[in-house]
């Protein structure tokens, strides 16, 4: 369903995104994760032809992004982070309303209202006006005002943020069952490790404008710790440097992390890694509080791949370069 190939945004000396290449089935939810400024909003703005590539090429549906662009735009359906309702509007009058924006007929609308707000359990709220409405509420109305063109490929960016739990189970079991149900292609980005984990078929880890790692949720926590390996959370309740620096030099440890005061949390290798620990924390007289066996989350690889330093966002640079360019005569043909 989408095709990218050495996909190239520059603005001015800076690389947004950097000759990246992937695919995306019919059918299949993808999931792009990547710190800060890693290129992920800038390749969905490519892709749904609000940014024109500075190099590569990218299809959808056999459409050339940038050569067909009105009719990839007929086959998609954006969600972007920030939420596109009139909370003053009802929710029936802003399905309305971005209906008529898409050019729906007026009939298959009235349908095409009742059918969304029945998806998403919001019938008998159609009548009340959105800022009513739970933040729940609301991003169920977001998501659905994407869908009134009955789109083949839905982009869906950060749809889980600021929510609470139950919210944000409600909206990945919507996610599921538009995708199960319709077969909509989706390609979310998310900061949201359990997204990803629970949703996407395949995840991209984007970094510095490149795609790093590409594989399923499972494989992709597999690759990170290899094979033999595991993670331990270790407790200890008179952790001090110099147990740290003793138990990194044991040949099975690889990487140690503190965690609070009193915790460590340990990559080992091998089968007895266990009982070297323990043998070197207790020879150190360290007091051992808990151990706990541990399988990898999809957090410990996105860390592992991209570093736990804290990165400052560069989208504020392409954002003041987009409105720049927003301010130029429009070219012939766009």
């Amino acid at each position: 369903m989408i095709e990218v190939k050495n996909l190239t945004k520059v603005f001015g000396k800076f690389t947004a995104v950097d000759n990246i290449s992937f695919t995306v089935k019919k059918g299949e939810i993808f999931g792009l994760l990547g710190p800060n400024g890693a290129g992920k909003s800038t390749t969905l703005r490519m892709l749904s032809t609000l940014a024109r590539p500075t190099g590569g090429v990218a299809t959808i549906g056999g459409c050339d992004i940038v050569k067909n662009d009105t009719k990839v735009r007929n086959l998609l359906g954006v969600v972007s982070e920030k939420m596109i309702i009139y909370e003053r509007l009802t929710a029936k009058e802003n399905l309305w309303f971005f209906g008529c924006l898409f050019g729906i007929p007026k009939e298959k609308l009235h349908k095409r209202i009742d059918e969304l707000l029945d998806l998403v359990n919001l019938t008998q709220f159609k009548d009340k006006q959105v800022g009513t409405f739970s933040t729940g509420m609301r991003q169920r109305m977001n998501v659905i005002r994407a869908l009134l063109n009955e789109p083949q490929v839905l982009f869906l960016d950060e749809p889980t943020l600021g929510l609470d739990p139950q919210s944000s189970v409600e909206i990945r079991e919507f996610i599921k069952k538009l995708n199960q149900e319709k077969g909509t292609t989706i390609i979310i980005t998310t900061h949201m490790m359990l997204d990803a984990d629970l949703l996407c078929d395949r995840i991209a880890i984007v970094d510095h404008g490149k795609i790093i790692a590409l594989d399923s949720s499972v494989n992709l926590k597999k690759a990170t710790v290899g094979a033999n390996t595991s993670i331990i959370n270790l407790g200890i309740t008179n952790l001090n440097l110099d147990m740290i620096e003793k138990i990194k030099t044991l040949p099975c440890v690889g990487a140690v992390t503190q965690e609070g005061e009193t915790k460590l949390r340990i990559t080992v290798h091998g089968e007895d890694a266990f009982d070297q620990i323990i043998d070197q924390v207790r020879t150190l007289n360290g007091k051992i509080s808990s151990i706990e066996n541990l399988q990898p989350t999809l957090e410990d690889v996105f860390l592992h791949m991209t570093g736990r330093n804290v990165r400052d966002s560069v989208e504020s640079k392409v954002l003041v370069h987009t409105r720049r360019m927003a301010k130029m005569p429009v070219q012939r043909g766009r």
